[in-house]
């Protein structure tokens, strides 16, 4: 039997079109089989939907019990307005589940990995197809899911539990009900788009939120615009900064981003 893999948007929306494309992918994994949920096109202004509705979407998905994972469509914003409320309509099925995605559905990943439903893992998502190179991107996710691990973070050794969040995603967790322990845990962090001077205020945030984790991975700091004048550190020495600030193991770089690259990371032990 095929893994079946429901795909919803708590966010975002993406396009028929894009659905087509990712399902044209898809064809080539017969191990696989794809669900997008009509949810995935509906727009509400910025969101897919108005809140209940990409609520009910998710929730839908999560509690059937057909479908072994659940697949997000797009990151953008918005999957924090829902989190709280989907997690406590969470049944036994969602229990079962593997959760996909990144960037602003790390709201979502952070709150089943904090309440212990299904297995969050940091994965592309269906979207990532408009990026330069994403179909790779994409078959990496629908390989993973057929089993192939090739494409995780190299640096996963099981010796220690990981999580893998956008830095903004991360620092918006924090002192949330929806923010996990991470004590013990390699935390890695990626961002785009943002000044390096909020990529600093960003780590002055979450780095004082992350006592007794095993140590710090920095993914890719992308897009970074151009401020009035120069920041005078780079997003490594940032991320150092923060760390012997906080008294936190720096570990060097991991292999994620908002970018074609990006690599799958389980949260937990590796195997798990």
């Amino acid at each position: 039997m095929p893994v079946r893999v429901a795909i919803c948007a708590p966010a975002t929306p993406i396009t028929r079109e894009d659905a087509a494309r990712v399902q044209a992918l898809a064809a080539d994994y017969p191990g696989v089989a794809l669900e997008f949920h009509d949810q995935c096109y509906a727009v509400a202004g910025h969101f897919a939907g108005p809140d209940e509705q990409r609520l009910a979407a998710f929730v839908e998905c999560a509690n059937d019990p057909g479908f072994d994972a659940v697949w997000f469509a797009r990151g953008g914003y918005g999957s924090n307005r829902i989190a709280s409320a989907a997690l406590a309509r969470l049944g036994p099925a969602a229990g079962r589940k593997t959760f996909l995605g990144y960037s602003d559905c790390g709201y979502l990943l952070g709150g089943l990995y904090r309440a212990g439903i299904g297995r969050p893992v940091h994965a592309p998502m269906p979207m990532d197809l408009r990026r330069a190179g994403g179909e790779e991107a994409v078959r990496r996710v629908l390989a993973w899911l057929g089993g192939d691990r090739s494409g995780e973070e190299p640096s996963l050794d099981g010796r220690h539990p990981v999580v893998a969040f956008n830095l903004t995603t991360l620092a918006m967790l924090c002192g949330t009900p929806l923010m996990p322990g991470l004590a013990g845990h390699v935390v890695m962090v990626e961002e785009v788009s943002e000044y390096l001077y909020a990529v600093d205020r960003l780590f002055f945030h979450a780095s004082a939120h992350l006592g007794g984790i095993a140590g710090l991975r920095l993914g890719r700091v992308s897009d970074v615009p151009e401020n009035d004048r120069p920041f005078g550190a780079g997003p490594e020495e940032i991320a150092r900064f923060w760390c012997e600030r906080h008294g936190l193991p720096y570990l060097g770089r991991a292999d994620i981003g908002h970018d074609a690259a990006n690599r799958i990371v389980p949260f937990g032990l590796a195997g798990n």
